[in-house]
C-alpha cells in the first residue's frame, strides 16, 4: 500500500468514527468490559480522533518527513487505560509503511479490535499490515506503553531491537489566582476527562501563596455526577477514609479530595497540590521532574512549556508523548 492509500483509508475510518453514537453495540460492549470506558468518554475519544483523521491533517503531518521504503514488524504493546490510547501509535506504524504487530491491553478487548477490523474492510490489504498478537516473539523493533514495572521488563526481554518505551508520567496545571472562569472550567475538564485517567489529565496543581480555591471548586461542579461511577466512587471513598484515619489535612468537596502533597502523581479521586513563590519554583519543579511530566496546563504568557486550560486532551496530530518523535524513530528503522 502507497502512503496516499493509507491516509485514504484512515481518512474513511475517521468519517466512521464521526457517525458512532451512544447506542451503537460497539459502545455498550466496550463499556461491558471495561466499566472506565463510558459512552460518553467513548464517543469523546471518537470525535477527537474524526477530527485529527482527515487528509490535509495527515498529509501536513508527514510532509515533515522523508520515507524510506524499508517495512519492519514493529511490535505494539498498548495500553488501555482511556478509549483508543494506543491509536496514534498504531498509525505511525502504518503511515510510515511498516507491519504493526499489535498487542492490545487486556482492558481494551472491544475498541482496538474494532478499529482493526475497520480497517480491513476498508481495504483487504490492511490485512497484511496489522496483525493481532499474544507474543512478540518475531518484531523487528517496539512501541510499548506501561507502567515503570513492566518498563523494566520490556528493556530486558526486548533488549535487542529498536524500542520506544514509555513509562509512567503525570501532568499538572499551574495557576495564578487570575485565571478567568472558562480556564477554570477548561481546567476541570483536565482534570476529569477520561475520569482523570489519562497521562495527560491534571494530577496535580500548582498555586501561588494564600491561593483562594473557592472559584476552582465552583467550577469542577459540572463534574460531581462523576461520583455516580461506582469505580469513581469508590476509589474517592477509599482515599477519602485513608485522609480520615490518617488525620490528613485535606479539601473534600463531595466528588474530589484536594491534598498538600509534593508528588505529581495523585491517587484517582484526588488532586495534590504544592505553593511556589515565585515563577523560578515552578521552573525548578519542571527541571527537577521533568522525566515524570507529559504535560504543563497553565498560561504560556507566564510558563511558556503551559498548553492552555481545556486542552489536555486535544493534542495535535505532531504532538508525541513523552516527547518522543515516533515517526522519527519508526523513519530510522
Amino acid at each position: 500500500m502507497t502512503q496516499s492509500e493509507i491516509i485514504k483509508a484512515l481518512e474513511t475510518l475517521g468519517s466512521k468514527l464521526s457517525t458512532i453514537t451512544s447506542e451503537d453495540d460497539l459502545v455498550t460492549k466496550a463499556q461491558i468490559e471495561n466499566q472506565w470506558f463510558t459512552p460518553s468518554w467513548q464517543l469523546f475519544a471518537f470525535k477527537y480522533w474524526a477530527s485529527q483523521l482527515n487528509s490535509a491533517n495527515l498529509n501536513q503531518w508527514v510532509s515533515n518527513y522523508k520515507f524510506t521504503n524499508n517495512p519492519k514488524k514493529v511490535g505494539l504493546i498498548m495500553a488501555g487505560n482511556i478509549p483508543l490510547v494506543g491509536m496514534h501509535d498504531l498509525i505511525s506504524i502504518l503511515i510510515s509503511g511498516h507491519i504493526a504487530l499489535v498487542k492490545p491491553s487486556s482492558d481494551d478487548k472491544i475498541l482496538t479490535p474494532w478499529i482493526i477490523e475497520q480497517l480491513i474492510s476498508i481495504d483487504p490489504r490492511f490485512k497484511e499490515k496489522i496483525i493481532q498478537v499474544e507474543k512478540l516473539n518475531s518484531c523487528e523493533a517496539l512501541i510499548a506503553t506501561g507502567s515503570n514495572n513492566t518498563a523494566r521488563y520490556f528493556e530486558y526481554y526486548f533488549s535487542k531491537v529498536p524500542k520506544i518505551i514509555r513509562k509512567n508520567r503525570n501532568s499538572f496545571a499551574v495557576l495564578t489566582g487570575n485565571e478567568t472562569n472558562n480556564e477554570l472550567s477548561g481546567l476541570a475538564d483536565d482534570i476529569f476527562s477520561y475520569f482523570g485517567l489519562g497521562c495527560r489529565n491534571v494530577s496535580k496543581l500548582m498555586v501561588p501563596e494564600n491561593y483562594d480555591f473557592q472559584r476552582f471548586f465552583e467550577a469542577l461542579e459540572k463534574y460531581k455526577t462523576s461520583v455516580n461511577h461506582n469505580k469513581y466512587y469508590n476509589n474517592y471513598t477509599y482515599h477519602k477514609a485513608l485522609f480520615l484515619m490518617n488525620i490528613a489535612q485535606h479539601f473534600d468537596n463531595g466528588f474530589l479530595l484536594l491534598k498538600e502533597d509534593e508528588k505529581i502523581a495523585s491517587p484517582l479521586g484526588c488532586i495534590f497540590y504544592s505553593v511556589y513563590k515565585d515563577r523560578n519554583d515552578i521552573l525548578e519543579f519542571i527541571d527537577q521532574n521533568r522525566e515524570s511530566i507529559q504535560i504543563v496546563i497553565g498560561n504560556p504568557n507566564f510558563i511558556k512549556e503551559c498548553i492552555i486550560f481545556g486542552q489536555s486532551q486535544n493534542p495535535k496530530i505532531d504532538d508525541y508523548a513523552d516527547d518522543m518523535d515516533t515517526l522519527k524513530f519508526l523513519n530510522q528503522l
